[in-house]
């Protein structure tokens, strides 16, 4: 018989702390709102005792996301901690509280230089004050792939004597390989099903070694319940469990594994994608599932096979993870349901009919334009019409540009438009782009450092679009900016624009929530 795999979404948690992944409290709430529609059992929806944005996108996921889902919060073992994560979640269907301390010599002596007894204390107290909140409480053995055997269990016996209600065994460094943690999920199962059969047996995995979601399959197939994975494997240093590839590796390999999820395969893509929007990071083009070449064939041999048949070479069909298996091209004699149909696809909805109306007509302006019109072009344009709806009076605008290029001095003049007032100003540089930059740094009057610069095709034909994402320093702080156009100069002003725009945004959010005198 078939048991279900119980799979919690960590990419609003150790997703986001990525550098130059971090997400307003709106593009939180609009993740959170897909992961529902992936039908995810559980939400990790950050870290609130981290800081007070953090505390407020976790408070708003926990009031808007239903059906069912779980949501839950990161605390350390400390009362401020596990407060302030209750405070957050509290009004969350089926709220529980994550604790995490370390079980690993390293972590003991290193990061708290205290005894082993005195690890192990702070996270029974830890427990059971949680539990005088919440009645589900999860424990974390931090560093566990690393620990000492007995010690460990010592603690997980420990913490659920405590009233811990899921116990997780996080492969923190991604140290483990899959025999080894396969073998350690069957011990901790086997003695934690004499203990307490009630109590849940998490894992939680890094791909350091590249091993994440084989070290995680093994544990499923050694008794794990519950699996902690993010969207496109993101997360920390090499990133998480990757959710799509463990959904799917259940799905194709049922009968191996004898388990499964709850989760709707068909929004994998749309989750992947809205990701991708989202934090400006792209997916490797030969990820598993979610990279765009995941079912692309080049080969003669196999496209005469797939055209055939589809199972000579593909094990899982494109559709069942929302992928099409052919791209849709476009045209002006494309109705609206086609227009429709693509714009659900890569993740975006009109909220009205005029909204959709007015996204239509510009449709049809470009596909007058360029003829034929594909994927990538119609999330430009959606792209560019939600940024505009979103626009704020105290954000730049870009109005002009001239940029003239020589083998002496390169120079750029820009105009930009600021709460009504125009800014005009003419800088030389290395070359084209450092001009460009170092002309807009002087109008804005910002020390930005730009860490990296990459320029994408995002369509075919001469009017190609062109997008730039870019990542730049401000105050020790990592932002994101891009943008599409068919002029490459100017999608590289637009996307350093873009991400000055979410310097402000970022600033005047803190200064909102300084407290009174600061």
């Amino acid at each position: 018989m078939s048991r279900k795999i119980w799979v919690l979404d960590t990419t609003l948690r150790d997703g986001e702390q990525v550098p130059g992944a971090k997400l307003n409290v709106q593009q939180k709430l609009e993740f959170a709102r897909q992961l529902q529609q992936l039908h995810v059992d559980m939400i990790e929806a950050g870290f609130p005792a981290s800081s007070a944005g953090d505390f407020q996108a976790v408070q708003e996921i926990a009031r808007t996301v239903r059906g069912g889902i779980s949501v839950t919060a990161l605390a350390r073992a400390v009362k401020n901690d596990i407060d302030s994560v209750y405070e957050s979640i509290k009004l969350a269907e089926n709220p529980f509280i994550h604790i995490v301390l370390g079980t690993s010599n390293i972590h003991v002596e290193k990061k708290f230089s205290r005894s082993r007894d005195a690890v192990l204390e702070m996270g029974v107290e830890a427990v059971k004050y949680a539990r005088t909140l919440l009645p589900e409480v999860q424990y974390s053995t931090e560093d566990a792939s690393r620990s000492e055997f007995e010690y460990l269990w010592r603690t997980i016996e420990a913490v659920v004597k405590a009233g811990a209600t899921i116990i997780n065994i996080p492969d923190t460094v991604g140290y483990a390989v899959p025999e080894e943690f396969g073998e350690l999920i069957r011990k901790i199962h086997e003695r934690l099903k004499n203990l307490n059969d009630r109590v849940m047996l998490s894992v939680h995995c890094h791909n350091d070694l590249g091993m994440a979601t084989a070290n995680t399959l093994s544990a499923i197939k050694n008794g794990a319940e519950k699996v902690e994975c993010t969207i496109n494997g993101l997360g920390e240093r090499a990133g998480n469990t990757s959710l799509e590839e463990i959904a799917m590796a259940l799905k194709v390999r049922e009968s191996f594994y004898q388990s499964h999820t709850d989760l709707n395969l068909k929004e994998i893509m749309r989750t992947s994608r809205l990701l991708t929007y989202l934090t400006g990071l792209d997916v490797q083009v030969n990820k598993a599932i979610t990279g765009e070449n995941a079912f692309a064939h080049s080969s003669g041999i196999h496209q005469d096979g797939l055209l055939k048949n589809k199972e000579v070479y593909e094990i899982m069909s494109p559709g069942d993870v929302g992928v099409e298996s052919m791209e849709l091209v476009l045209t002006a004699r494309s109705g609206r349901h086609a227009f429709k149909h693509v714009m659900e696809k890569l993740g975006f909805y009109a909220g009205s009919t005029d909204e959709f109306e007015g996204l239509f007509a510009a449709f049809l302006r470009m596909a007058d334009d360029k003829k034929e019109v594909y994927d990538h072009d119609v999330f430009a344009l959606l792209s560019a019409a939600r940024k505009q709806s979103g626009g704020s009076g105290h954000l730049y605008e870009l109005e002009s540009l001239r940029v003239v290029t020589d083998d002496e001095a390169p120079t750029a003049t820009v105009k930009l438009k600021r709460e009504g007032v125009s800014l005009e100003d003419t800088r030389s540089g290395d070359g084209p782009i450092d001009a460009l930059y170092g002309t807009i740094r002087a109008l804005t009057g910002l020390e930005i450092e730009l860490l990296d610069y990459k320029i994408n095709s995002m369509s075919r034909g001469k009017e190609a679009l062109g997008r730039v994402h870019i990542r730049l320093k401000h105050q020790d702080n990592i932002y994101t900016g891009k943008a599409m156009d068919t002029d490459i100069i100017k999608a590289s002003a637009q996307a350093f624009i873009n991400g000055i725009n979410a310097v402000l945004l970022d600033t005047s959010e803190k200064e909102e929530k300084a407290p009174a005198g600061e």
